[in-house]
């Protein structure tokens, strides 16, 4: 598999922060583009048809010769953006694996009957905008186009700003049926951000759900003043409040045996010596089922109302995004799963569910025949810089993707 080697290594360093070994490659910024320009050229040193969507989604079209331009395609691909400080597979490893295959696919002879596409689609993490899987919401419908134009991110800059600057027209933003309609069929390949395979000591598995999650940003308000001569019992601290909010959420999930996550916090006026005026938190949240979800929601709300009370602050909940749970379709799922086998020659391919989001979700969420695979990850760490995926592990999965290109193409 000399072609993958070839393709990940041409992409690895774009976007790496040295001091970190993290990766910074967020939504029409410099390193995004630069990845932006190895799909294209790695696209179209494979004589594939490219293309960038209204919503910026990235598109490598195989179209051989008999086959009509206008039938459902099969597509494969996932995102090439990150979080702030990321690994170096979230993502990218599901693009690069995808052109593998489809080398290997047309090497080996595949006779297609239909359209098959790589995808590439536009910020999909949110680390810039606030707004996870925006490409693919927008172009499902599921983000309206003026809400995503005026997303603003923690340069200063909106969405339509950033697009404009990068060369795209942010007026073509929103739904696009004509595209879902082209896609047949769409399967992501992604590495696993957890330990299920490392226990089943498998190298790829295939995705039976997604969790149900959200991003909620809390924005605690009190008073500024002096640090040093403002007495205890005189303070409107709202960052006390979100201290007790946090240790709540940390509570909620464990009683849940769910997820909540502090991870963002900006405050004002971030001086050493003063007492903040306000402070905006981001909950990101999951659970393995939408119930679960909404009671420790609700108990975290709660517990921040009450406590912005004590001590005379205010608090408002924003619900930023919000996904409801997703069941992929078994049949395909099992289908996959058998075909893999056959290939990997294994007596069978693991099945699990995923606390992560995806484009895959929003896909499958508007009535896409959608399925998930997972590579391992023997860090069982993500969104990190220890993230992490063997070799043998990403040929295997390389392989798996052939596979699925043979049995569904």
């Amino acid at each position: 598999m000399i072609e993958f080697d070839n393709l990940w290594a041409e992409l690895e360093p774009i976007g790496r922060f040295a001091a970190t070994g993290g990766y910074r490659r967020y939504a029409y910024d410099t390193a995004e583009l630069e990845c932006r320009e190895w799909f294209t050229s790695t696209a179209t040193a494979r004589g594939l048809d490219v293309e960038v969507d209204r919503n910026g989604n990235l598109w490598a079209w195989w179209i051989p010769s008999g086959v009509r331009s206008d039938a459902p395609a099969l597509v494969i691909g996932s995102h090439l953006d990150s979080v702030p400080d990321g690994g170096a597979f979230d993502g990218p490893l599901g693009v690069v694996t995808s052109f593998a295959a489809l080398d290997a696919a047309r090497s080996a002879g595949l006779a297609p009957i239909a359209p098959i596409a790589v995808v590439a689609f536009a910020d999909e993490e949110g680390a810039r905008f606030g707004m996870a899987c925006a490409g693919s919401r927008l172009m499902t419908g599921q983000l309206p186009p003026d809400k995503a134009r005026a997303l603003r991110g923690r340069d200063g800059a909106t969405m339509a700003e950033a697009m404009v600057a990068a060369g795209h027209d942010p007026a073509g933003l929103g739904q696009d049926d004509e595209r879902i309609a082209r896609i047949g069929m769409f399967v992501e390949l992604h590495v696993e951000q957890g330990r299920f395979l490392i226990d089943q000591g498998a190298s790829v598995g295939v995705a039976t759900s997604i969790w149900p999650h959200g991003r909620y940003r809390f924005t605690f308000r009190g008073v500024a003043d002096h640090a040093g001569t403002t007495r205890m019992i005189d303070r409107h601290d709202p960052m006390i409040a979100f201290a007790h909010t946090a240790l709540s959420a940390n509570g909620a999930a464990r009683k849940h045996d769910s997820r909540a996550t502090f991870g963002r916090l900006e405050v004002a006026p971030n001086g050493t010596n003063a007492i903040p005026s306000e402070v905006r938190a981001w909950l990101d949240a999951r659970a393995m089922d939408q119930r679960t979800l909404d009671e420790m929601l609700e108990r975290i709300s709660t517990d921040a109302e009450v406590s912005s009370l004590e001590n005379g602050t205010e608090v408002d909940v924003t619900a930023e995004s919000v996904t409801a749970v997703l069941d992929f379709d078994e049949e395909l799922r099992d289908r996959l799963a058998a075909a893999i086998a056959i290939a990997q020659g294994v007596p069978a391919i693991p099945v699990l569910p995923t606390g992560a989001g995806h484009d895959a979700g929003i896909l499958a969420s508007a009535g896409v025949n959608t399925a998930m695979l997972f590579v391992r990850n023997p860090t069982g760490v993500s969104h990190s810089p220890h993230e992490h995926a063997e070799r043998d592990d990403c040929l295997a999965g390389v392989e798996a993707l052939t596979a699925v290109l043979r049995e569904l193409a």
